[in-house]
């Protein structure tokens, strides 16, 4: 069988690879502990469900507008308008079956052959394979740890070619949990109203921030800079829906209508009981992400106290989201029983086949000195985790 060049370059995602992995594992019998997963161990609140049970029970289990229910696009219209300063009509609003989606139709309704997206690096694993599957060119500006793993305004005033027509930012980051402050983003903001590019604002894990940060949209900072903004957001990481496949697209609306028919021949709409759990999550109690945030902030604290305790890993705090990302650079060249480690992927199948844990490597994030764990699992079993992990170094020769 002939397959598409762009679907014979493709490839798949590191992070479902490695879980779907140590799944199998754990199907056959064996303790392994998943530090792998970008996803809250914590149940969906129960007025959610609630919700999805009575849309079933209602009978709304039919097709729906193509951009989503009108009811949770005005939800999602008034949390930007209360939360992030952003004010959007309903008519530059889409719902989308996922965030992941909604990066992917944003970028595959913006970007052709031969177009420009700058990507600062590490970045989520999947920008770069989105912007190829749409003919696009990954421009991968390598960020320093020493500067939070953050672009510059310099750096990208100094990418941007005659064919650039995207950034890509995440805030808080995945995989460096790191955040840009409202006057990074400012700076950054000068540079992509005078070259007249656009900038995607992947703020996903918005909620998920600790020791007193704050979130801005870059779309709030004035409103030349909202007109080159498309923000993207969901329920998956704030309200424990990642399943759900619930996110959401606000910007220009030339750019949602084109959104909107790719969605119609694609997947018609976001699935209609999600969309009611959705709008329930937006208008309910929000309580439950304090309580979420509060463990996760414990949890941060201890691995990375950890890990910097283990002979040959450096690891900084994040500000926000639920991954670290530490540095074991200084482990690649020695081994284990005569195996190699080489690089990150290799120390990741060495964590996984010896010590039984499941962490991500740095190199699908353009980080191949790093790898990224999650503390998205109990607080017994990460220490369980951790001790494996120290056990794993310290073997090796």
């Amino acid at each position: 069988m002939i397959l598409s060049p762009a679907v014979r370059n493709i490839k798949p995602s590191m992070t479902l690879a490695i879980s779907a992995r140590a799944n199998a594992m754990k199907a056959r019998g064996i303790d392994v502990i998943p530090l792998s997963a970008g996803e809250p161990d914590f149940d969906t609140p129960k007025h959610i469900c609630d919700a999805a049970c009575e849309a079933i029970r209602s009978g709304f289990t039919r097709y729906t507008a193509s951009s989503g229910i009108a009811e949770l696009k005005k939800a999602i219209c008034d949390k930007f308008h209360r939360d992030n300063g952003l004010d959007y009509a309903p008519a530059q609003v889409m719902v989308n079956c996922g965030a992941k989606h909604s990066d992917f139709l944003v970028i595959f309704s913006m970007i052709g052959p031969g177009d420009e997206v700058i990507i600062p690096s590490p970045y989520w694993l999947s920008y770069p394979e989105m912007v190829c599957l749409a003919g696009g060119k990954p421009v991968i500006i390598p960020c320093r740890e020493e500067n939070g793993f953050k672009i510059t305004h310099l750096q990208l005033k100094e990418a941007i070619t005659p064919r650039t027509r995207l950034l890509i930012m995440n805030t808080p980051s995945n995989p460096t949990g790191m955040i840009y402050s409202g006057e990074e983003l400012g700076e950054l903001g000068k540079v992509i109203v005078e070259s007249g590019i656009h900038v995607l604002s992947d703020e996903i894990y918005e909620m998920l921030i600790y020791d007193g940060q704050r979130h801005v949209s870059i779309g709030s900072l004035s409103r030349e800079l909202f007109a080159h903004t498309i923000t993207v957001n969901g329920v998956s990481k704030a309200y424990s829906m990642t399943g759900w496949r619930i996110g959401y697209t606000a910007g220009p609306e030339e750019l949602i209508k084109a959104m909107d028919a790719v969605q119609s021949q694609e997947v018609s709409n976001p699935t209609s009981i999600s969309q009611k759990a959705a709008l329930a999550a937006l208008t309910g109690p929000q309580d439950f992400i304090e309580v979420m945030v509060r463990e996760y902030d414990r949890r941060r604290r201890y691995m990375v106290d950890r890990l910097n305790t283990v002979h040959g890993v450096r690891c900084v705090m994040p500000e926000g989201a639920f991954y670290v990302f530490p540095d074991v650079s200084t482990l690649y060249g020695r081994n284990f029983k005569g195996k190699l480690i080489s690089g990150s992927a290799a120390f990741c199948d060495y964590m996984l086949d010896e010590w039984k844990i499941a962490i991500i490597p740095g190199a699908p994030f353009g980080a191949d000195t790093h790898v990224r764990l999650s503390y998205t699992v109990p607080m017994d079993i990460m220490e369980r985790a951790l001790d494996r992990f120290e056990e794993g170094i310290r073997a090796l020769e």
